[in-house]
């Protein structure tokens, strides 16, 4: 069994970097649902992760306004929000702490709703995460990069398809309501990746133990 442990302790490390680095991919700024259909009404969250000691205190977001047109805003309790316009046109929005916002271990979820415009084909939110220091985070850039902005695919309507007044899509002749032909989006997302990723990693190191055990 000694022969073992050094075995053991690479599986061990193997594991601990998957979750890790999974843990890593995913604590940014990001909006919710990741995919939308083009001229649907979405309800969108966006999820901030704290990745400091101090707390977040504010959290701006830009619109894309040739992709999507936000015009309705859940209020948070313990944040108040304020809008940035363009004449009519709602640009932004920002939230603010009343009290302590997030702390070090803590994430929030802020809801708002909007249109997707009828000829989207991806929507960009620009992100600003302010902490207690003022020190701002700008969740801004290209994907792939260390702060990438946040960026919903949209997906084309079905050919033929109409969008009714609550954004729900239906096929021509398709029975029953277009609420039923389509179940509404989630702004929960799907942790679905992730978990697959880790278990492909868990299952690759485990074949790696098997096989050394095997040689000892």
């Amino acid at each position: 069994m000694k022969t073992l442990k050094p075995v053991y302790g690479t599986f061990v490390l193997v594991l601990f970097l998957s979750l890790l680095l999974s843990g890593v991919a995913s604590a940014h700024v990001t909006v919710l649902p990741s995919e939308v259909t083009q001229g649907g009404y979405e309800k969108f969250a966006v999820r901030v992760p704290n990745e400091k000691t101090i707390p977040t205190v504010k959290v701006e977001v830009k619109f894309q306004l040739d992709a999507v047109s936000i015009s309705r805003f859940e209020p948070k309790p313990g944040w108040s929000y304020e809008l940035t316009k363009d004449g009519d046109k709602i640009t932004g929005v920002t939230w603010t702490a009343t009290g302590e916002g997030l702390g070090a271990t803590e994430f929030g979820e802020f809801y708002m709703q909007g249109k997707v415009a009828d000829a989207a084909t991806s929507i960009s939110w620009k992100a600003y995460q302010t902490y207690k220091d003022g020190s701002v985070v700008e969740w801004v850039g290209a994907a792939g990069s260390d702060k990438p902005a946040s960026v919903t695919k949209v997906n084309p309507k079905p050919a033929g398809s109409s969008t009714d007044s609550h954004g729900h899509t239906a096929a021509p002749g398709a029975a029953g309501t277009a609420a039923e032909a389509a179940p509404a989006s989630s702004a929960g997302g799907s942790s679905l990746p992730t978990i697959l990723s880790i278990v492909a990693v868990v299952l690759s190191a485990a074949s790696l133990l098997v096989s050394l055990t095997r040689k000892k």
